[in-house]
């Protein structure tokens, strides 16, 4: 059953890594789809491209309550996928993640609880808000210890949520991805989305830089299955108040993972840096997701397993490569 299809839905950063493959897949549901972007030109292909399929785009900042408030209106889903992300950089730079992430929230909140309080949220949140498990696999109601103000800002977001479900009615579900991969994340991000720069590297024949021994293991999931996840968040009642792990259960080094891209790839090569300070002060050590909850009252499991995953990746980052090779030398 299609459970979209002639549906309002909101995704507010809509045209970045995880938005662009959940908007897509909305747009297959026959969903009524808006997106808010605060910069239409940096997805100006793919922006036209689901333009013509439908989507409707909206040109702003989550900050601002007027175009949030004249997006929301009328939506029977609203995925909030925007905000800036990075663990060291909201520690350079924790002004803005601050200011992002938390006021922005605030603003859509504020925004269905005044236009639109029958839409269901779903939040977008990150395994940082774990910090440093005391134990593995690690589920929803282990400590929370974040290390850097992004997991902070990303965990008081749900408080937010939680907050206003309490006082206000407002549906909210909150999905703590772990590391998503796949098609989507332009080559340019090194903030974050460690996988995925690796398999940018590795196409590019550039060396694969790995902090310390590499033997620090994290749970990857593929984007495909993320956006699975979320889609049935945004429709189930089950969900409404909870947070779920999204990831894909098992745990795999940083050396195999990046052995596997240069393996599949053909090119590339791995070499091993020191940790620099504040990154080493910041890691979190070993991380694998508990993801019983979300099997169970979901019926989620991931599909993809990573090395299917890497060879999808590869190769969509080899045709985009040959695709503006053939452009320039036309």
């Amino acid at each position: 059953m299609n459970d979209y299809a002639d549906r309002g839905v909101l995704v507010i950063g809509g045209f970045g890594f995880i938005g662009i493959n959940l908007t897509r897949r909305l747009v297959d549901r026959g969903a009524r789809v808006v997106v808010v972007t605060p910069a239409r030109e940096r997805h100006a292909d793919d922006a036209a491209l689901l333009e013509a399929r439908g989507v409707r785009t909206v040109e702003g900042d989550v900050r601002d309550p007027h175009v949030v408030g004249r997006a929301a209106a009328n939506q029977h889903v609203i995925f909030n996928l925007s905000g800036q992300s990075g663990a060291v950089r909201s520690m350079e730079d924790p002004w803005a993640d601050l200011d992002v992430n938390l006021r922005g929230n605030l603003v859509l909140l504020e925004a269905m609880r005044e236009v639109n309080p029958d839409a269901k949220l779903v939040l977008a949140g990150s395994r940082l808000q774990y910090g440093k498990p005391r134990r593995l696999p690690v589920s929803e109601d282990d400590e929370r210890q974040p290390l850097c103000l992004h997991a902070i800002h990303k965990q008081t977001a749900e408080e937010y949520l939680r907050l206003y479900s309490r006082l206000f009615g407002l549906r909210c579900s909150m999905a703590r991805v772990t590391n998503p991969f796949g098609p989507g994340q332009p080559s340019g991000r090194t903030s974050y989305g460690v996988i995925n720069r690796l398999i940018h590297l590795a196409v590019e024949n550039q060396p694969l830089l790995l902090y310390g021994d590499g033997s620090q293991r994290r749970d990857y999931v593929f984007v495909d299955d993320v956006v699975d996840a979320l889609l049935l968040l945004g429709r189930a009642d089950v969900s409404d108040g909870r947070a779920y792990n999204v990831g894909s259960g098992t745990g795999t080094s940083m050396r195999d993972l990046a052995r596997t891209i240069v393996d599949v790839s053909g090119s590339g090569r791995v070499e091993h840096v020191p940790w620099p300070p504040l990154a080493e002060q910041i890691e979190t050590g070993d991380f694998v997701a508990d993801i019983e909850r979300i099997r169970t009252e979901l019926g989620w499991t991931p599909r993809t397993a990573l090395r299917d995953g890497i060879e999808r990746t590869v190769a969509h980052y080899k045709r985009c490569a040959q695709s503006a090779q053939g452009a320039s030398s036309a």
